[in-house]
């Protein structure tokens, strides 16, 4: 059984939890989401005690798998409608700069063309300035994923360390040529 799936999720004042017809909706003043748990995995909440448990069903191999994953994912969407997720993207080089044009993010980062990514609905994509981009939603799947996917435009070079990377995220440098004696 999993440790981490036997613990119920708190639910904070303000947000609406509702199961119904196997699926999970959490509403909170961020907005609503909706899960549906795998099969052999059980969601109840708790109103009396503001709590929401989940139960695996049996012990199958897959339904243990499942049980800590859509406990997480539950406390994942309480922590999106109450608080919400963030991405902050840099980018490092010369010349590269980043804009927002209507629901499009636009990079130069060094090459010929000038990279585009749609902005999908849900998120919100702002440029605080040309290195910066930030990247807010609920849903924490999707705001990793869209700046995972910004990231894999241009990752940083382990030479000069141009590219875009995560704020704060170390790029292991490289020593590059050695002259010969």
């Amino acid at each position: 059984m999993s440790r981490l799936g036997k613990k119920p999720v708190a639910v904070p004042g303000g947000v609406k939890v509702s199961v119904a017809g196997g699926a999970v909706m959490i509403e909170g003043a961020l907005g609503k989401l909706e899960y549906r748990p795998p099969s052999g995995i059980t969601v109840t909440h708790d109103e009396q005690n503001k709590l929401i448990v989940v139960s695996a069903v049996d012990q199958q191999r897959q339904t243990r798998a499942y049980h800590g994953l859509t406990r997480s994912l539950i406390r994942n969407m309480i922590v999106g409608v109450t608080q919400g997720y963030e991405r902050k993207l840099e980018l490092q080089g010369v010349g590269y700069i980043a804009a927002i044009q209507g629901r499009e993010l636009q990079l130069r980062v060094g090459l010929a063309n000038e990279l585009k990514k749609e902005i999908p609905p849900g998120l919100t994509v702002t440029c605080p300035d040309q290195q910066h981009v930030l990247v807010k939603g609920i849903d924490k799947q999707q705001v990793t994923q869209f700046a995972a996917e910004v990231r894999a435009m241009r990752k940083a070079e382990p030479y000069k360390g141009k590219g875009i990377r995560y704020d704060g995220e170390v790029v292991r440098r490289k020593q590059g040529k050695v002259m010969a004696k």
